[in-house]
């Protein structure tokens, strides 16, 4: 089965987040991130920190490689691993870089891409290639032709670097 995932819309409208008054967190869109903010830190992120949730309703937590492309990020590894055969159960998931103070965290869903079509596979080689050549992980544009490779879609998106002056939130 060859799997074709149509891109996001390239800028979402930006927002503020919902939070109590007393965190000053400005009311109008004036001085809230550009898109790019997102952008640029996903695509050069090494780790991606991901929260699923186990079937008895507990979170967990791993940092994973990925790679980001078309306002989505890639993921993959063994359906066996934890982080898998929780999104098998429910597709609910956070993601999240490591830095506090360039903040930029994802709230969407995960599904298992199956066989990428050879243009997403060549893509997704080429990220993944070019980002992890440090650790001699060279994956072809055919390695996801079995099972593991999960793509999440973001609903909501959260970031800021100078909290809470420029906090915004996307909703794709």
């Amino acid at each position: 089965m060859s799997t074709s995932i149509s891109p996001a819309p390239a800028q979402p409208p930006a927002g503020r987040p919902y939070l109590p008054a007393d965190y000053g967190v400005p009311a109008s869109a004036e001085g809230a991130l550009p898109w790019s903010f997102v952008e640029e830190r996903m695509a050069a992120a090494r780790n991606y920190w991901i929260v699923t949730v186990r079937p008895d309703g507990r979170p967990h937590a791993v940092p994973v490689w990925g790679a980001w492309l078309d306002n989505a990020l890639y993921i993959e590894g063994s359906p066996q691993t934890r982080r898998s055969r929780n999104l098998a159960v429910n597709p609910a998931v956070v993601v999240h870089l490591e830095s506090g103070d360039q903040v930029v965290i994802l709230e969407g869903e995960a599904h298992p891409v199956g066989r990428p079509d050879p243009a997403l596979g060549a893509r997704l080689s080429a990220i993944f290639c070019a980002k992890y050549a440090w650790a001699n992980y060279q994956p072809g544009p055919d390695a996801w032709d079995q099972d593991g490779l999960h793509v999440i879609r973001p609903h909501t998106v959260f970031a800021w670097s100078k909290f809470p002056a420029d906090a915004t939130r996307w909703r794709l």
